[in-house]
């Protein structure tokens, strides 16, 4: 397997493989979290393209895409976060672009039982480690109380990082519906 970083996917047949394998490693959230997690097809197109964002893509034995990952560290470039959280909380981290973000970690359904992912997740790691930097993300509840993606992860990083890593959970939200049933 190889991790291959690149800022834009221009090349047609790519750009269609990673739709597929985005589209078909996410398309169960849509019924299993409340906040949408899969992008329309022209908000994936549009981050393919943005030079912002880097690309890394876990190829297998063969060439064929088996995993991918958007990994930036211009936060404006990541709807729905608020870069001035990070600005207030690591002034000096932000101003210096030491802050990376992952905008998704997606391996295909056929390469769930090899080392995609955990490559993908090395890769990252490599990069804002070579800058003494932080990665932030978001996982949705189900991905974190059924596939445990947050234990999972920080074990990951604990270990590549020879247990030099902190982490902490920044944020939650919480999703309430109000129901009034017909009076009995």
């Amino acid at each position: 397997m190889l991790v291959k970083i690149i800022d834009q996917i221009t090349d047609d047949e790519m750009h269609k493989a990673a739709w597929e394998l985005y589209e078909g490693a996410f398309r169960d959230l849509r019924s299993l979290a409340v906040q949408r997690h899969l992008m329309y097809r022209s908000e994936f197109e549009e981050v393919m393209r943005d030079p912002r964002v880097d690309k890394y893509l876990c190829l297998n034995d063969d060439g064929k895409l088996c995993g991918l990952s958007t990994f930036t560290n211009d936060l404006y470039a990541v709807p729905l976060i608020a870069p001035e959280y990070f600005e207030r909380r690591w002034p000096e981290m932000y101003a210096e672009k030491r802050i990376w973000y992952v905008g998704f970690a997606a391996v295909g359904t056929e390469a769930r039982d090899t080392r995609a992912f955990s490559e993908l997740v090395t890769a990252m790691q490599q990069t804002a480690a070579a800058r003494n930097g932080m990665i932030g993300i978001d996982y949705c509840r189900y991905n974190d109380d059924e596939r445990n993606f947050g234990r999972v992860v920080r074990l990951m990083l604990r270990r590549l990082s020879g247990g030099a890593m902190r982490a902490e959970c920044l944020d939650q939200q919480s999703f309430w519906i109000y129901e009034f049933p017909a009076a009995a």
